[in-house]
Parts: C-alpha cells; structure tokens; sequence
C-alpha cells in the first residue's frame, strides 16, 4: 500500500504538483518514452498495482466475470470490485481510455483477419503457395499470442 505523509499539503500546493504531474504525462511522445518514464518514477510494485487495475477494467468490460479475473491476473475480488464500481459510478478516464484500448485491438484483430483471408487465397496451390501458408501460419501465432 502506497504510504502518504499525514501532513496535508495546501490546496494551492496540490493543484501545483498535480498540474505538472499531468503535464509530464502528457509530454511523453511514443512507447519507449514512456517505459523510461515509468520504470525511473514508479517502483516495480506500484507499476504492476497500475497495470494490473488496467488490465481488470479491460477484462470487466469485455465480460469476464470475477473468477475469470481472479485467476488470470491473480488479484482478490476486492481489488477487482473496487475497479468495477470506478467503472460503472465514477470512471470517465477508466471508460475513456479502455474503449481506445479495445477500438485498437479490434483494428488489429480486422487487419489480422484480412491478412488471414489474402493468404488464405494466395495459398491455394500454384507457384508461391509456400510462402503465403507461412505467412498464415505467421498471422495465426501472432493471434495466439494474446493471452485474453
């Protein structure tokens, strides 16, 4: 659990930290930035609390169910609750960001698909055939790798 002073800072203190807390965020231009960012700022513990809350809203919201969640991702059903109320009472920045989330997932699953069907055809027979079955073959794993 992430301890906290308990000396309030004032107001005007904490608007101050957290604008520029929200400002980092927001700076970060790609993925490996933000790695950085995140492995210098947060301990391996508190990287994996964040994650892990992403990653049930994720799973709340394409409709596994507790016990799912729980084995997947090895949290109580407390943490898991706690999420879900923050997703159905309070989290605008929860939903806002799941849903690009599974928009994002669901381009590439249709860009798998398509690369499925091109190689499904060009792998009938004929000179060529080979490369296009490796090539499915390459798209299959690709969709195996998710592991929910």
């Amino acid at each position: 659990m992430a301890q906290v002073s308990k000396h309030p800072l004032s107001k005007v203190i904490y608007e101050r930290i957290f604008e520029i807390f929200i400002k980092s965020i927001v700076s970060i231009k790609d993925k490996k930035e933000a790695e950085d960012f995140l492995n210098d700022f947060l301990t391996p513990t508190e990287r994996i609390m964040l994650a892990k809350r992403l990653a049930i809203a994720v799973l709340l919201t394409k409709g596994y169910d507790y016990n799912q969640i729980h084995q997947i991702l090895h949290v109580s059903t407390a943490t898991i609750a706690g999420v879900n109320s923050f997703i159905k009472y309070t989290g605008e920045g929860y939903k806002k960001v799941v849903d690009k989330l599974l928009k994002e997932e669901a381009l590439k699953d249709f860009l798998l698909s398509i690369g499925e069907d091109f190689a499904a055809v060009g792998s009938i027979g004929g000179k060529g055939s080979g490369a296009w079955r490796d090539v499915r073959r390459r798209i299959q794993k690709k969709r195996q790798e998710k592991p929910f």
